[in-house]
């Protein structure tokens, strides 16, 4: 079938297919006048680093069904939608945090192919014929002249695929197979009906997520099933449309819980049949949010990226529990099948999430959903503390119904603290309290290190308390993934501090003082005859031939000149030890002017920071540790050095749209998208918004106007407006700032001067003002 015959399968892919040509035309337009936030999207950025949670095409935010193709199945690095690799490999309905599931292929039956169907089924395809937005994905699958289209709810994915004429048209049920990050077994499928079927398959462990959870699926066709036939060698199923029409749909709905309940998320999201509404539905739904904030000005790249970093910044954390609130909860010796509190209407009040780390949340999602999407962030909260509620601990990454223990310390609590303190969540303070404590005492989740499930050593607590600083290395051994001392010390002290905000809030006095104790043990890693932090031994000995650019040795996923920088809560502490404020600056400034060599980060790649030449880069833009870099010479009263180098890090980094390039490193799930969003729109939270009446520094915008609509159940203000007056390419510096026509002195904006509604304008200028 030639391609100019395929485009005109699809009326939605016709209009998406014209979008994208108009929106890619020209530059000189440089406000795309309709309001299609989503169209500017461009789902294929960074996908030859992809992630098997990374891509994402036929999906709702943050739903449980993510459902998109696979070029590439047998790692969770380079997993999942890989642009570079060209043959379709199956359509699978979950790409998450350590899971996968329920991988489908649509098939002709031939007798070349007949013997070897269950073992050969995979399909070529090309970008040429390829059609991506938010919430839908279209492609031809060379092999069987088949075009097959994607959408989903929430919990359930829609499939649309149109034969060639007289074909014999079957879809392939791959459910024992590796996907990603974990192998998918068991795999069982029952015929229910003439046109529906259900079955469950079984996701194995690993040693991130250490107990087995079973993904429950209902699949109901638009056409009679002629036969299912089974394959003992693979154990999969093949599912025979003989008396199909020329086009067949497909719903598969999903359930972590039960059979039952994955046929009621279908009945409850998808009760209809029209596919087309199905992809006009999630378009709406993602243009909403994505439109909580326009931007005008810039060019049409600039806004596309934008946009497209927002979208990777409402994706990738994934609901868990059904329609009518039940969820799958590991979290003690026994699997059980949890209930969500349900609402007078009998709705769930909130919805239970997988999530990897919020290991560096504090720059990111802390700062953007709390302002433009707080409802999301109180959400969020609220299913950590039902983990709580289940397992008597507050995790840092769950998946599969348990904390998988990613990363180190307690990196949740900057995220729990700064939703109270800007007022999102207002109830149970006091629990939420003594949730949130013992993570940071012994027994807590700051002793374990990264992956630690068994034991809680790795994380040095003891070490910590008693000592100041966490050792490197750990005299009782490995137990677990990231112990380097120097770099939990800092981040224990800074989650402390956080702690201590709201123990102050609480009038806990006792608490508050003892954990702003705490949080001045970063001093006792700072060497002051290097100028760096630097790991010491159990005995108090630094670390010998101390290279403050080597990677990893004593620091997480950084170097001794990154991490040195990661006091967001003191940084007048971190300028005293340096010796004052000019000389912070003058190191601050040389690391960006040799950083900027590498282009701000250490290689395209997150496995290119172990390259020896891009590993001992200053600063880094492509992992967490030093991204609030650039805004903390706001601090040293140089702000012209914060708009000067935002920008060129925004440049040389975070502009381009390309599958080859994007986020340059770990993008994680939507950290590094949100990183781009603040950056670009000139806000910034140096502590992850967690003091009282939280503020924001005040960057340099790429845009010449910033609209934020304020949700009213959260904020009093409508709309918070930044103006970039004579913004330009060359003009990046500030020369005055007004908020609603009042001078704002010192770069900053409190949460409840933004939330009561505003207007910023800023004054831009080629010229620095020192």
């Amino acid at each position: 079938m030639k391609p100019d015959k395929i485009y005109k399968i699809s009326r939605i892919g016709i209009s998406f297919f014209l979008i994208f040509l108009v929106s890619c035309k020209t530059e000189k337009n440089a406000v795309i006048k309709n309001k299609s936030f989503v169209d500017k999207v461009y789902p294929q950025l960074d996908t030859d680093n992809s992630r098997w949670f990374f891509f994402s095409s036929a999906s709702r935010p943050f739903g449980m069904v993510n459902l998109s193709p696979d070029t590439e199945i047998n790692s969770d690095w380079g997993g999942g939608y890989k642009y570079t690799t060209d043959t379709i490999k199956g359509f699978s309905h979950i790409h998450e945090w350590q899971m996968s599931g329920v991988s489908v292929m649509p098939l002709t039956i031939s007798t070349a192919n007949k013997k070897s169907v269950f073992t050969d089924f995979y399909s070529k395809f090309s970008h040429e014929n390829e059609k991506i937005t938010p919430g839908y994905h279209f492609l031809f699958l060379d092999k069987y002249q088949i075009t097959a289209e994607l959408t989903s709810t929430k919990r359930v994915g829609f499939h649309r695929y149109t034969f060639p004429d007289n074909a014999q048209k079957a879809v392939l049920f791959n459910l024992n197979t590796i996907l990603g990050p974990c192998d998918n077994t068991n795999g069982i499928i029952e015929k229910n009906s003439d046109y529906e079927f259900s079955g469950s398959l079984v996701l194995s462990t690993n040693f991130r997520r250490p107990k087995p959870l079973t993904v429950f699926f209902k699949i109901k066709f638009n056409a009679p099933i002629a036969s299912i036939e089974h394959d003992s060698s693979t154990n999969n199923y093949l599912v025979n449309l003989n008396k199909a029409d020329k086009t067949v749909l497909m719903k598969v709905g999903i359930s972590y819980t039960s059979v039952e309940n994955a046929s009621n998320n279908m009945e409850q999201e998808l009760p209809h049949w029209d596919f087309d509404k199905v992809v006009t539905d999630s378009k709406k739904e993602w243009n909403n949010l994505l439109g909580r904030i326009e931007v005008e000005g810039g060019t049409a790249t600039d806004q596309r990226r934008f946009y497209t970093d927002l979208w990777h910044a409402l994706q990738g954390r994934k609901m868990i529990s059904d329609v009518n609130g039940a969820y799958p909860d590991n979290t003690g010796d026994k699997f059980r099948i949890g209930q969500l509190p349900l609402n007078k209407e009998g709705k769930p009040k909130f919805n239970q999430y997988n999530s990897d780390s919020f290991w560096g949340a504090q720059w990111t999602i802390n700062t953007l959903w709390g302002l433009a999407y707080p409802e999301i962030m109180g959400e969020f909260v609220q299913s950590l503390m039902q983990y709580y509620k289940d397992g008597g601990m507050i995790p840092r990454g769950p998946s599969g119904g348990n904390d998988t223990f990613v990363m180190t310390g307690a990196s949740t609590t900057p995220f729990i603290v700064s939703a109270i303190q800007k007022g999102i969540i207002t109830e149970d303070l006091e629990n939420i309290y003594t949730a949130l404590k013992k993570n940071h005492m012994l027994n807590g989740i700051m002793g374990k290190a990264g992956y630690e499930h068994n034991t809680d050593s790795g994380g040095g607590l003891k070490y910590y308390i008693n000592n100041g600083f966490v050792p490197y290395p750990i005299p009782e051994g490995e137990f677990g993934s990231h112990q380097d001392g120097a770099s939990q010390t800092l981040e224990y002290a800074y989650q402390d501090w956080t702690l201590a905000q709201l123990a102050k809030k609480l009038k806990h006095d006792d608490d508050y003082n003892y954990f702003m104790a705490r949080a001045k043990n970063f001093q006792n890693v700072f060497d002051k005859t290097t100028g760096w932090m630097r790991p010491k031994n159990v005995n108090g000995k630094w670390l010998e031939n101390f290279d403050p650019y080597q990677y990893e040795h004593g620091f997480i996923e950084s170097n001794g000149a990154q991490s040195t920088w990661f006091v967001p809560h003191d940084i007048n502490g971190l300028v005293a030890l340096m010796g004052g404020k000019e000389k912070a600056v003058e190191k601050l400034n040389s690391q960006f002017e040799e950083a900027q060599k590498l282009k701000f980060t250490s290689g395209t790649s997150h496995d290119a920071e172990l390259h020896p030449e891009f590993s001992r880069i200053p600063i880094n833009f492509g992992n967490q540790p030093s991204i609030q870099a650039s805004f903390i010479f706001n601090f040293l009263g140089r702000p012209d050095l914060t708009q000067y180098w935002t920008r060129n890090v925004v440049k040389e980094t975070f502009s381009g749209l390309s599958p080859s390039t994007g986020y340059n490193g770990d993008e994680d799930q939507g950290l590094m998208g949100s990183l781009n969003v603040l950056l670009k729109i000139g806000l910034f939270q140096m502590n992850g918004g967690t003091e009282a009446n939280p503020e924001y520094q005040i960057g340099s915008p790429i845009f010449n106007k910033v609209s934020i609509q304020l949700n009213p159940d959260y904020y009093k203000g409508k709309k918070f407006v930044i103006n970039a007056n004579n913004n330009s390419a060359s003009n990046i510096y500030i020369d005055a700032i007004k908020y609603n026509n009042l001078p704002v002195q010192n770069f900053h904006v409190s949460h409840q001067d933004i939330t009561d509604g505003g207007e910023l304008n800023l004054e831009m200028s080629s010229t620095p003002k020192r």
